[in-house]
């Protein structure tokens, strides 16, 4: 065996993905979609942990790995308090924090975290992760709200951006840092994030109630209609599951499958062809938000996530969108890679992990 096998545990909306590196070789990565309605059979997220472990070992019998192979867990992260952007061990605080979603969002990339933490803590070996979901790099302009002691929290794909961003910009022969650029992850989530001289310095807040909705997420609501909706007898947990498992297209069809809802589209469906639009004249609002941000200064608005494998999603917004900037199209994620290169490179020395501090990275100065 390599002297480092790194499994790669990469839990979303709806989908678990697994990856088996042996230091730079990839063995396999395998994608299992889950649509909406089984996961909301589970009543919290981490109720889901049994079913995504099955997957896990599922994948691993069927590649003919054995778990007891595994020496180095890799899992994306999310929901504990606010960090900065790196490579971070998995402790038992991080996975206490990210359990009780201590930064306030309820994510499904927290279960990267918590898996990876009960395998290792099983079979041996080390775990870490990378660019969790709360990486905190916001401007304080993006921060503060019109009620005071209500901020709005850091909350996108960070791993799968970052990653694009750097692979957009080494691909063009720049740097990351030197460049600003509108990134847009297009998946059962949707973020659009203003990244300036590499870091993430405004956003939608992915699954906060904040942004275009999505397959599973309700997106940005006028508060009275949610004043509303509540006194119609509907429950706050009910609208908190909305918020990141079981609004958006999930709302209007019952389903996440994407490809189900635009079968219906270019079947000449007439609301499933609104709502599609909707969205993506949702996302365009939001790309032109994040210009704003960036005081017009934008060197690319790049397309990445899942759901760019749809044409009409990017041409609507090439045609709304490409006066800003030029448009550069990653389709899918660059996520599994970035996780292993970049543990691999901590591993061998070549670059540091920071502790988890349990603590956010910003605080308010101003605070009374």
């Amino acid at each position: 065996m390599n002297k480092h096998r790194m499994l790669i545990i990469n839990p979303g909306s709806t989908s678990t993905k697994i990856s088996v590196f042996d230091d730079k070789d990839c063995i396999f990565t395998e994608s299992i979609f889950h649509d909406a309605p089984e996961l909301l059979s589970y009543p919290t997220v981490e109720a889901q942990i049994p079913l995504r472990k099955k997957v896990i070992l599922d994948l691993l019998k069927k590649h003919g790995i054995g778990i007891d192979t595994i020496n180095v867990y890799v899992g994306r992260g999310g929901s504990a308090c606010q960090q900065k952007a790196g490579v971070m061990p998995i402790d038992e605080a991080l996975y206490r924090d990210t359990a009780a979603a201590k930064g306030g969002s309820d994510h499904p990339a927290k279960l990267g975290v918590m898996l990876a933490y009960e395998l290792c803590k099983e079979y041996g070996g080390q775990m870490f992760t990378l660019d969790p979901t709360n990486v905190d790099e916001l401007c304080d302009y993006a921060r503060y709200t019109g009620i005071r002691g209500v901020y709005r929290k850091a909350q996108t794909h960070v791993l799968n951006q970052k990653a694009v961003a750097m692979t957009h910009a080494k691909k063009n022969g720049k740097k990351y840092e030197d460049c600003n650029y509108i990134i847009c992850h297009i998946d059962g989530g949707i973020t659009i994030t203003a990244h300036r001289h590499g870091k993430m310095i405004d956003s939608n807040v992915g699954s906060g109630g904040d942004g275009p909705f999505t397959p599973t997420r309700i997106g940005s609501v006028p508060v009275l209609e949610i004043v509303e909706y509540l006194e119609r007898g509907h429950s706050v947990e009910e609208l908190k599951t909305m918020c990141s498992r079981a609004g958006g297209l999930v709302s209007h069809f019952g389903t996440s499958d994407a490809d189900r809802i635009h079968k219906l589209v270019d079947d000449g469906d007439g609301y499933a062809t609104v709502i599609w639009n909707t969205m993506i004249y949702q996302i365009c609002k939001c790309i032109g938000e994040m210009a704003v941000a960036l005081d017009g200064k934008v060197d690319s608005i790049i397309l990445t996530g899942g759901l760019v494998r749809f044409d009409d999603i990017v041409k609507m917004i090439e045609e709304k969108c490409g006066w800003i900037a030029p448009i550069a199209v990653y389709p899918g994620e660059l996520e599994q890679e970035a996780m292993a290169a970049a543990v691999r490179h901590v591993l061998e020395h070549k670059k540091s992990a920071h502790p988890y501090t349990a603590a956010p990275v910003w605080t308010d100065p101003f605070k009374p």
